[in-house]
């Protein structure tokens, strides 16, 4: 019995060890992969350009996976109660945001934020280039941007323009149109570009400067009015509309891109791992022909990595927080 009992003995020491380790490696395999199930916040109301490009990459990533990624909006102040939202999450993976120029460069210029819109985000990805458009309500008397510019003109402080919030892109675009057009218009805050875009179709509102994600299927539909892209070049989803250089205003070039982050200090290897789902998600034919048909463009792979997001937006930090500053845009 002495040797059975010490035979016994050294069976579960050996299984205590083995489960020991396995206590041991579960908290380093937690922090090395997004293994449970992921939440996307989106900073804008459902329905919005930014929320339906999260949710066609939403349910492809989790298949890169092997999970589930829940679409979480969180909505208000320009964005950026979802950028708290997510600084201060738990930097293991679970937690990442879709956000584009204006979450993560102009509201860092625009609000006092208890947050730094680079320093404490993980750049993930690049996903999308994007543009806006200007666009009118159905019912407009304008047909074309010179038109409206001499609408707006005619009738000063009387049309309204709807925004995804003060110190949006919408809402800077606004600006800095008005400033180079000596117009006046109205502003009026929606708590997303969805919203806003319903009560344009609707006539509630006469103007938007929009994401062309938003505004293209509405213009395609003979919803709404479109009188310019915000680029040099047309866009290849909508040919007919011409560019602020073709219409009349030239130099009006904004660009809305998109990107994943992480909060600050997620580990590098669950980085690269989020990174290399996105990359795989954003070469399917699929996608890229989704992502088309609103206006985006997907960047090239080598502007896809984190670094080259991390570059990108600091060099749009740069440029475009000295005229933010410079145009004295405050929230409304």
């Amino acid at each position: 019995m002495p040797g059975l009992w010490a035979g016994l003995r050294g069976h579960v020491i050996v299984i205590c060890a083995l489960l020991g380790c396995a206590a041991a490696a579960a908290p380093a395999s937690a922090q090395s992969s997004p293994s449970r199930s992921i939440t996307l916040v989106v900073p804008f109301a459902a329905g919005g350009p930014t929320d339906t490009l999260a949710r066609i990459l939403s349910e492809r990533i989790a298949a890169e996976l092997h999970t589930t990624v829940v679409v979480e909006n969180v909505a208000g102040a320009s964005g950026s109660i979802a950028g708290a939202r997510v600084a201060r999450a738990t930097p293991d993976g679970t937690t990442i945001t879709i956000g584009h120029w204006g979450t993560h460069v102009l509201n860092g210029a625009i609000f006092k934020l208890p947050y730094d819109v680079i320093a404490d985000f993980e750049p993930v990805a690049t996903i999308a280039m994007g543009t806006q458009l200007i666009v009118g309500r159905k019912s407009l008397e304008a047909n074309n941007l010179k038109e409206m510019i001499a609408w707006l003109k005619a009738n000063p402080g009387k049309a309204t323009a709807g925004t995804a919030g003060a110190g949006t892109g919408a809402h800077v675009a606004g600006v800095f149109f008005k400033e180079k057009t000596g117009t006046d218009f109205q502003f009026v805050p929606y708590r997303g570009a969805g919203p806003a875009m319903i009560d344009l179709v609707a006539g509630q509102i006469d103007i938007m400067f929009d994401q062309a994600s938003n505004s293209i299927q509405q213009y395609k539909n003979g919803a709404i009015k479109a009188f310019a892209v915000t680029s040099p070049t047309r866009l290849a989803s909508a040919p007919d509309i011409p560019t602020v250089d073709e219409a009349g205003l030239p130099g009006l070039y904004i660009s809305y891109w998109h990107g994943i982050w992480a909060p600050k200090n997620t580990p590098k290897d669950v980085v690269t791992k989020l990174n290399a789902a996105i990359v795989a998600v954003l070469a399917d034919p699929a996608v890229k022909a989704r992502f088309g048909e609103l206006g985006q463009e997907i960047p090239p792979p080598e502007q896809q990595t984190p670094a080259a997001l991390a570059a990108f937006q600091k060099a749009e930090t740069e440029k475009w927080w000295p005229i933010v500053k410079a145009a004295d845009i405050k929230p409304e």
